[in-house]
């Protein structure tokens, strides 16, 4: 027994020194300075990049420049190499480090602004994805410079479209095309012209998408950049199936995902991979879709991209459905889970929040470029901006506090309710036994009314009893509960907001988890172990929502005396 454990033993080490000597010589220089912090290590870090071309110019330093100087570049150089190698947790990590050691308003900062807008959008974060964008946006347009500002108007654009704000996305796009004319910016343009066909597609404005999509091809074509031209056949592909010219999008899409596997851009692989799917779809040719999705879905997931591993999903399940329809649901489960952590109301009021800060901030932006010497306007624009700004976060801080307050409230209400259901039982059990020692005939059934005999407080038990049934394995939906009830859907949720003065069904559950939660940690139950039985597919999700709705971190909870 003591030889087996001894060769586990040797096994592991044998992976470990394996992995370590297959660490990428970036990542390994990187560890060397940041356990050093000297500039010997940070210049042999930079060596790498430029022997990977990664740099346009050798970068070093000598022993005279500041240690923070050398230390901002390198984990902003650092953010970029992982974002281009599509890790983007770590060029996230790096790029905010980067961003607290700049000073005043530069160049460099809009760089690591322009950086982090991307990489929050590649996480599907567009709320900081617009934050980081907009803060750039205004530096650069100080500096008056036509390239760097229809870069910064190309994030920011981009940031909109993904979070469905496309009209502001238009108008931005449009004025990032006029920058990069006067700039005489091919590269950028072309870029521009992509993203201009994107938007295009998202309005359903098909016809103006292809045209941008082919003008941006045609210039990738003349700048020989083999990579981007088959981003521009995945657009073209997009406006084709709007247009439902499906046979070509498939030979545009074919060609595109080829270049794209040789080049091993892996993200932009996986998005051409989902479009094919659903091109594959759109021809009734699911078994052939299958595959495309299967393997955009197991990339995003590696990636750590939520949005579009959802689309992956719903693909996965329209692939499915008629063949193996138990995938398709656990699919569509996914599916559902993704859309609801996403997309939620507050990120939503968010979004547009910063939408209306960034109009006024067009606004000034115009006045300044117009009458340059009027400072004074330029200085009160800024601070109405600031006043609304602390106004919208103090409003959305009263929502979320009158939030949590209903919510505590309705998680109140179901320990009563499940305190009184408790009881009955005791009693019935009690009846029975009673029934059985006096040999009586008379028999208690288990019977459930129907729910149009029920009244408030029992449909309301039976809310409770089927969502806490299910809420393990996580299949909770409305859909399946209605049928439970024998009601349709806009009944049962009719009937759920009646018995709970106005109440969402999706904040009533979500009471009912906590509210379970809340028993359990109190019984002494590890977090892990709660986040499970009460519906969470990982442990952070669970404590970022008992967080949002009760106000304290589950640790807090069971370290207060409630």
């Amino acid at each position: 027994m003591g030889g087996k454990k001894y060769w586990t033993v040797l096994l592991f080490l044998g992976c470990m020194l394996s992995v370590w000597a297959q660490s990428h010589p970036v990542e390994a220089a990187l560890s060397d300075y940041e356990h050093t912090l000297k500039t010997l290590d940070a210049n042999r870090f930079f060596t790498l990049l430029d022997k990977e071309e990664f740099t346009e110019n050798k970068i070093q330093f000598t022993v005279q420049v500041p240690a923070d100087s050398v230390r901002q570049q390198v984990l902003y150089w650092a953010s970029e190499w992982f974002y281009d190698k599509q890790d983007y947790n770590k060029a996230k990590d790096y790029g905010l480090k980067a961003l607290s050691l700049y000073k005043g308003e530069s160049e460099g900062k809009a760089d690591c602004l322009n950086l982090l807008g991307c990489v929050y959008v590649r996480l599907g974060d567009f709320k900081n994805a617009a934050i980081y964008a907009k803060q750039c946006l205004q530096i650069d347009v100080a500096s008056g410079d036509h390239d760097r500002i229809s870069s910064s108007m190309n994030t920011l654009a981009g940031i909109y479209m993904a979070g469905h704000q496309t009209k502001e996305a238009e108008k931005l796009i449009l004025e990032a095309i006029n920058h990069a004319d006067l700039a005489k910016n091919l590269p950028r343009k072309a870029v521009l012209l992509g993203t201009a066909s994107e938007i295009y597609h998202s309005l359903t404005q098909e016809e103006k998408a292809l045209d941008y999509a082919k003008q941006s091809y045609a210039l990738e074509q003349k700048l020989g950049r083999r990579l981007h031209a088959a981003y521009r056949l995945d657009q073209q592909a997009s406006a084709l199936m709007g247009l439902k010219r499906y046979k070509e999008a498939e030979q545009a899409l074919r060609q595109a995902i080829d270049v794209m596997r040789e080049e091993g851009d892996m993200h932009s692989l996986a998005i051409a991979s989902n479009h094919m799917g659903t091109c594959l779809i759109w021809q009734k040719r699911n078994d052939e879709a299958f595959p495309y999705y299967r393997e955009a879905a197991d990339l995003f997931i590696k990636m750590g991209d939520p949005v579009n591993e959802m689309y992956s999903r719903r693909g996965l399940c329209l692939s499915l459905w008629e063949s193996n329809p138990d995938s398709a649901r656990s699919e569509l489960n996914r599916f559902n889970f993704l859309k609801d952590s996403l997309y939620t109301s507050e990120s939503a009021e968010a979004l547009a929040r910063i939408n209306a800060e960034f109009g006024n901030d067009q606004l000034a932006i115009e006045n300044a470029q117009e009458r340059s010497a009027h400072m004074r306007d330029i200085i009160i624009a800024c601070a109405i901006i600031l006043l609304l700004a602390v106004a919208a976060w103090y409003a959305v801080r009263c929502q979320r506090r009158l939030n949590q307050q209903r919510t505590s409230k309705l998680v109140r209400e179901i320990e009563q309710l499940r305190d009184k259901t408790a009881a009955a039982q005791a009693e019935l059990v009690e009846l029975r036994n009673s029934t059985e020692t006096n040999n009586e005939q008379t028999t208690v059934t288990d019977a459930v009314k129907p729910v149009a005999d029920m009244s408030e407080n029992e449909f309301l038990e039976g809310v409770i009893d089927y969502v806490d049934e299910h809420l393990e394995k996580g299949d909770y939906n409305m859909e399946d509960m209605a049928s439970y009830f024998s009601l349709s859907v806009s009944t049962l949720r009719r009937r759920l907001q009646d018995a709970t003065d106005g109440e969402s069904p999706k904040a009533f559950i979500r009471a009912i988890q906590m509210q379970k939660a809340c028993k359990l940690l109190d019984n002494g139950m590890q977090i892990s172990d709660v986040s499970s039985r009460c519906g969470f597919a990982e442990p952070s999700s669970f404590t970022r929502m008992f967080k949002r709705v009760l106000g304290i971190t589950p640790s807090q909870y069971r370290s207060t005396d409630h």
